[in-house]
């Protein structure tokens, strides 16, 4: 815990705190890894991104400092190496086009050069981090006030809630043929047959359900065309991953209480402690205007927030034109710079990160890494 400001630490709690990282041997790499699955998992990530362990050195290694940072910079990595970190996670990925060489010609190659050489590993969530239920996203809509969020875009479960990605469902035409059709299919590997009684046009008949993996699916399906004359009203489904209720891309928040449009303005500069944002008026809207719905995504935000019904969008970045498209609906924009909606969570971060590494691994937060644009 901080002590308030103007106070200083005692000695003795300083002194505890350093006894009590000292104390602990840190954690072999692949245990932090999974932790870090745990708290946000790389299966709630967008199909382009590049997250996850982007640079490993050889095994074993050891994680007893990790360090925390937004943006992987070069002066970044230079603050980790001197805090003689085993493990920097970079919010952004900061190799994500794939690397054809490996020198000291670009800035990034250099980054992966240096960190390999101070034996130093990368990881990014980046948006499995967006996405998961106490992450950013949530984090900046916690600076709204007292509302309810639900995400614009829900992830799906990592995996089926049942065993298998089809299910085939069919009748047996004739009793006697019953236990021939269920040897055959039992005989699939990768599927699970149930059996059943179902009423049809007044008789009872048996009918098989089946759950199966795909490939599985394409030796029932040979095997049905092979044997049309054992079975009957024939149904084939995909099976899709469920939503998940409180985790996905973006966020759109419901007010408790309606404010004007100058309140959430104010708001959001006091969570993202930053003293200006950039703002377009929605058509027809003044700074006065109620605003009861908040729709937002951190970093750019527009292929999340296109589309959807709201008062306010609030990101970080969004290209001219759809900000032109938004306002001409009466929907007022705030933006506050890419990566301003995502650094203040790092705080969060760290915190809920000594509580997952159950306080083995000493969490820093980078000190130089800032957003590269600022107002002059």
């Amino acid at each position: 815990m901080l002590a308030p400001p103007g106070r200083l630490v005692p000695t003795a709690v300083r002194l505890a705190c350093s006894r009590a990282w000292r104390s602990s041997s840190g954690m072999d790499l692949k245990a932090v890894l999974s932790s870090l699955n745990d708290l946000a998992s790389l299966s709630f990530a967008e199909s382009w991104d590049n997250v996850g362990l982007l640079v490993e050195p050889s095994p074993p290694h050891t994680v007893s400092k990790l360090f925390l940072t937004n943006d992987l910079t070069e002066e970044v990595l230079q603050e980790a190496l001197q805090e003689k970190a085993d493990l920097v996670l970079s919010y952004h990925p900061p190799v994500f086009q794939p690397l054809k060489r490996v020198t000291w010609e670009t800035w990034k190659e250099r980054l992966v050069v240096r960190a390999l050489e101070g034996r130093v590993a990368i990881y990014s969530p980046h948006t499995a981090l967006d996405a998961a239920p106490r992450g950013v996203n949530a984090w900046l809509a916690k600076g709204l006030g007292a509302c309810t969020s639900r995400p614009i875009r829900p992830s799906r479960a990592p995996s089926h809630p049942t065993e298998g990605t089809h299910r085939v469902e069919l009748s047996v035409r004739h009793p006697q043929d019953l236990d021939a059709v269920l040897s055959a299919l039992k005989g699939v590997s990768d599927a699970s047959v149930t059996c059943f009684s179902a009423r049809a046009d007044g008789e009872e008949q048996a009918r098989l359900s089946l759950n199966c993996t795909q490939e599985a699916l394409m030796h029932v399906v040979a095997w049905l065309s092979q044997n049309g004359q054992l079975y009957e009203k024939t149904e084939i489904l995909s099976l899709e991953k469920p939503l998940l209720l409180h985790t996905g891309m973006g966020r759109l928040c419901t007010l408790d209480e309606s404010v004007s449009l100058a309140t959430v303005i104010e708001r959001v500069k006091r969570h993202l402690k930053l003293s200006h944002v950039r703002l377009a008026l929605g058509a027809g809207r003044t700074l006065d205007s109620q605003v009861q719905d908040v729709a937002l995504c951190a970093g750019s935000g527009s292929s999340i927030l296109q589309g959807v019904q709201a008062d306010v969008y609030l990101t970080g970045e969004m290209s001219h034109h759809d900000v032109l498209d938004a306002t001409s609906q009466g929907i007022s924009i705030i933006l506050c710079e890419h990566s301003n909606t995502e650094r203040g969570f790092l705080s969060d971060l760290q915190d809920l990160l000594h509580a997952h590494l159950e306080n083995r691994v000493q969490v820093v937060l980078s000190r130089s890494d800032r957003d590269p644009l600022s107002v002059v």
